[in-house]
């Protein structure tokens, strides 16, 4: 190589380090002049390198600053737990977050923030760490103060009843005060620990309250919840829990404060007065025989004179009598003359009802009790706590319910199906049937010790071959309240008629007596008052079918009409037609079936197929 050569590449070598120097410099004076205190390490967790801005924040040298020298700066409380978390990252070795209280050279200590990350060649060793020093004593004293109001509101929670639990941001509890530990039983560990909501919570609201929360959350403003909470004593009752976000002076969102109020009174109230309004709906759609009570002969001033004695107490009535004697009705003149008659008056038709499901009609039921039992539902016992329950033909309860029931009768308490929780009534039972129960008891179908307990006041019913002289007034007081109805008017009453009815032994009884006055009234074109004497001979389901009085009457006479076309094969006139089978002329039947707009053609294919 030529002189000349060595020459010029001296000389571009030379120029390569002034350049590289230069570049060292520039970076060294953004180092020392950027507000953050940088530093560097060597695998030993040694400091390399520390910039001036650190230097003039502790007032160090140098050569104090370099090596573990700069553990003199850091608060003594702090020293201990800085070095251990240092030294773990360095063995890890991985990025991590310290915090620390350094003296600044005036004395004073203020915290700091430490981040640091590590430097690797390429067979994955650590060359050296990069550290960076964020002053951040405002944000710990704002810590600090809030930690002490906590500790304040701490104070001030334990001292109120209602159950509180503080919560982050994100809804994790953070503490509980006093009364929730008191309510729930449980420890403040368990309180936080991640499965207190499983814990604590009824299964069934978990899903639906996780749900709830999140969206309130999320929204930032207050919000409520309803919840079943496992309280202490093993029972689930239902809470108010009121969600109440708490905000620092910048409005950024630090806490939550849930406050819980025991409503499980009210929801029973709810629940009872949502089954008081079943079954008042279930009243209205079934027909009442009567508003009142009408007629004035013997046997019934005798009925009326027991129901007088024995309304005002609490004894249990067992009310006898036939089919349509109106057994209802006096149980329900007995709870209006009542102490209870302010309260409810529900009625079981045990007959009606499937034998699998009678106990949890009258009982209720927990969720997942049987098969369909999709929630929990109160029983029509709990629904007339503090009232009547009339339990219609009570001869037909099974056995296992007659148990259950006689249980109620002894001790006022029950269980739900499905659940173990005693629940206590105060009602008065009323029970009816129209059958023989002493028979009954003698064939073993019905419990002797439930008999004797039902059968504290007996009333027996008289039927209405007992008092023909009520029917008089009976056929009036009908005659009256379809008619009006039916928007007809009906002056006279044919004497045949009542002779007619009279003579009649009526093995429905009122209700009976009932469903003839309402079919004639229905059926009439005329002023005066009459009926076919075939039908107080052949009155049947099929021939003569009931329908509650507040259905719509035009319905009722459409349906009258095709059941005796249809007996009759779509024939109207004639000996054995439709009309001589409703006891009207021809002329009136073919007006009303034009009118109802009734084929009678389609009687004919239905018996020809037949």
């Amino acid at each position: 190589m030529s002189e000349l050569t060595q020459n010029v590449e001296s000389h571009e070598l030379g120029d390569a380090f002034e350049k590289l120097g230069q570049e060292a410099a520039r970076l060294q004076t953004v180092i020392d002049t950027v507000p953050s205190f940088l530093w560097t390490s060597f695998p030993d967790g040694s400091k390399e390198y520390l910039n001036k801005r650190w230097y003039e924040y502790t007032g160090l040298t140098l050569e104090q600053g370099k090596g573990w020298g700069w553990k003199v700066v850091v608060h003594p409380d702090n020293l201990g737990k800085l070095v251990r978390e240092w030294l773990a990252l360095l063995d890890a070795p991985k990025p991590g977050e310290l915090e620390t209280r350094i003296r600044r050279y005036d004395g004073e200590y203020r915290w700091f923030l430490i981040r640091v990350v590590p430097q690797f060649d390429a067979e994955g060793n650590v060359m050296r760490w990069f550290g960076s020093n964020t002053d951040i004593e405002d944000r710990k004293r704002a810590e600090t103060k809030l930690l002490e109001d906590e500790r304040e509101l701490r104070r001030i929670t334990d001292a109120i009843p209602h159950t509180i639990v503080v919560l982050d941001p994100k809804g994790h509890p953070l503490y509980a005060n006093q009364a929730m530990l008191d309510y729930t039983g449980l420890t403040m560990q368990d309180v936080l620990a991640s499965d207190f909501r499983a814990r604590t919570f009824h299964p069934e609201d978990l899903e639906r309250v996780r749900q709830e929360r999140e969206g309130g959350l999320a929204r930032g403003l207050p919000f409520e919840i309803e919840q079943r909470t496992l309280r202490k004593d093993g029972k689930h009752r239902w809470l108010l829990l009121r969600y109440n976000p708490f905000r620092d002076e910048h409005g950024r969102l630090v806490r939550w404060y849930a406050t819980g109020t025991d409503i499980d009174d009210r929801k029973r109230a709810e629940d009872r007065t949502r089954n008081e309004n079943v079954a008042l709906r279930e009243d209205i759609v079934r027909s009442s025989m009567f508003e009142e009570i009408v007629g004035s002969s013997e046997p019934l001033r005798q009925v009326l004179v027991q129901v007088s004695k024995v309304a005002p107490t609490d004894s249990t009535v067992l009310v006898l009598g036939e089919t349509g004697t109106g057994k209802e009705l006096i149980a329900r003149a007995i709870h209006n003359r009542s102490k209870r008659a302010s309260r409810a008056f529900i009625r079981v038709n045990c007959g009606a009802i499937s034998p699998s499901l009678i106990a949890s009609e009258l009982f209720g039921h927990e969720k997942g009790a049987f098969t369909g039992a999709v929630q929990r539902r109160l029983g029509r016992f709990e629904s007339a706590d503090g009232g009547t329950i009339f339990l219609d033909e009570v001869g037909e309860l099974p056995a296992e319910t007659q148990v259950a029931l006689l249980r109620v009768l002894q001790e006022r308490e029950f269980e739900r199906v499905g659940g173990s929780q005693t629940v206590s009534v105060d009602v008065r039972v009323i029970a009816a049937t129209n059958g023989d129960l002493n028979s009954t008891v003698a064939e073993g179908r019905f419990r002797q010790d439930l008999f004797y307990r039902l059968n504290v006041f007996p009333i027996r019913l008289p039927a209405l071959r007992e008092r023909i002289s009520d029917i008089s007034l009976l056929v009036g007081y009908l005659i009256d309240r379809y008619a009006q109805k039916a928007g007809k008017k009906i002056r006279n009453i044919d004497k045949r008629t009542m002779e007619l009815f009279h003579a009649y032994d009526w093995p429905g009884n009122i209700r009976e007596l009932q469903n003839v006055v309402e079919r004639a009234v229905i059926l009439s074109e005329e002023e005066t008052f009459f009926v076919d004497e075939a039908w107080l001979t052949r009155v049947t389901p099929k021939s003569a079918p009931s329908f509650p009085l507040v259905a719509n009457l035009v319905e009722h006479e459409k349906e009258i009409l095709e059941v005796a076309l249809r007996e009759s094969a779509g024939v109207v006139g004639g000996p054995t037609g439709a009309a001589a089978k409703l006891g009207i002329p021809r002329q009136t039947l073919e007006s009303k079936i034009r009118k109802l707009g009734i084929n009678r053609y389609q009687f004919r294919i239905s018996r020809t197929s037949s």
